[in-house]
């Protein structure tokens, strides 16, 4: 008997897939085709090694909301924000994202990392908290739609969604099966995040596929995704996203309330906001070649930063990201790889205020 997941990847082979391990497909046989296709129309990909997990429980939102670093309590119905946990000393330990569903918080991890999330929000539910952590990634696929079309291909097969405001969601009804559909955060373009029980996750991919491919939509693979990742400045997991940064550090300003009560972190993150100071930043590079991530970023013959993510796109142009001293953050700024290749500075990326200063000394 063809199982449901059996199903979804022969209508990845279909396409030209080409599976991972982990059964994301890598490409489709033509990534130039599906790059160019994210730039200019939109393309869908499975990112089902991201987590989802469900949480439930009348304290669900109380307890991220001491654990994390954004605003959950003020969640409304059908709304998202992203957050990040920190350790006590505010460096980053995974970031989510949560919707407000009826009944649970719906969290997506980064890929991976549902299993880790799952546990470190077990370990701090306590005698008193009303709250169950239900991990849904194995009974559930994630479609991603991104692209410079991607509200078009949206309007083309759920118009009923494509009217969402940015970090809003909704339950619609797509080749017969209900699914659950998120305008998210934007990496190129618009984002949209699809979540599909196991059982209906072919029928609904193809039926995307099939109706997205009038108006320009391709499937594309993670090759792709992690290509527009970091020509986008979007962190990393294991990259940027790592215990090596502080959320400032990286750009995730915007994932961080200086106006909630206490969190584990928190000190130290307010510390540095009211300061208006931080040790580093997170920019984008042009490397005057190819150097793969991690690598140490030297100006004069000492490491100020770190080359922490790098890819060549398949039109040739190199894109990069590192995290340099606050000092150094300036377009044209010059850096040496320990290899030779050189590393321009472009911009700061992410969302940064203008009054940062250098910080002297390290928290």
């Amino acid at each position: 008997m063809t199982t449901d997941l059996e199903r979804l990847r022969q209508a990845h082979l279909v396409h030209g897939g080409a599976i991972a391990q982990d059964g994301i497909p890598l490409h489709y046989g033509d990534l130039l085709k599906e790059y160019q296709a994210a730039l200019n129309a939109a393309v869908i990909m499975e990112r089902s090694h991201e987590g989802r997990l469900s949480m439930r429980g009348t304290s669900r939102f109380d307890l991220l909301q001491r654990m994390s670093t954004n605003d959950m309590l003020s969640l409304k119905p059908s709304e998202g924000r992203a957050t990040i946990f920190t350790n006590a000393n505010a460096r980053i330990l995974d970031r989510v994202t949560v919707f407000h569903s009826p009944d649970s918080a719906l969290i997506f991890t980064e890929p991976g990392r549902a299993q880790s999330v799952h546990n470190y929000l077990n370990r701090n539910i306590f005698f008193n908290d009303d709250a169950h952590v239900i991990d849904l990634t194995p009974t559930t696929r994630q479609f991603n739609i991104h692209g410079a079309t991607a509200d078009y291909v949206i309007n083309h097969i759920a118009p009923q969604a494509v009217d969402l405001p940015p970090m809003h969601s909704m339950t619609i009804t797509l080749a017969d099966t209900d699914i659950f559909i998120a305008r998210a955060k934007p990496m190129i373009g618009s984002h949209w995040l699809i979540k599909v029980d196991n059982q209906a996750a072919a029928d609904v991919w193809e039926s995307i596929v099939q109706q997205g491919a009038s108006v320009g939509l391709v499937p594309a693979g993670s090759l792709t995704y992690n290509t527009l990742r970091i020509r986008s400045g979007r962190p990393g997991v294991m990259r940027e996203l790592s215990a090596d940064y502080i959320p400032l550090e990286i750009g995730l300003w915007d994932e961080v309330s200086f106006q909630k009560g206490c969190y584990i972190g928190q000190e130290i993150i307010a510390r540095m906001e009211s300061r208006g100071r931080l040790a580093k930043t997170i920019v984008s590079l042009t490397l005057e070649s190819m150097s793969d991530a991690p690598m140490p970023l030297l100006f004069e013959g000492r490491e100020v930063g770190r080359l922490t993510s790098s890819v060549t796109a398949p039109d040739g142009e190199i894109f990069a990201v590192g995290v340099v001293k606050l000092d150094m953050a300036i377009p044209g700024h010059t850096f040496t790889l320990p290899n030779g290749i050189r590393a321009h500075v472009c911009n700061r990326i992410g969302e940064q205020p203008e009054f940062l200063q250098q910080e002297t000394n390290k928290d």
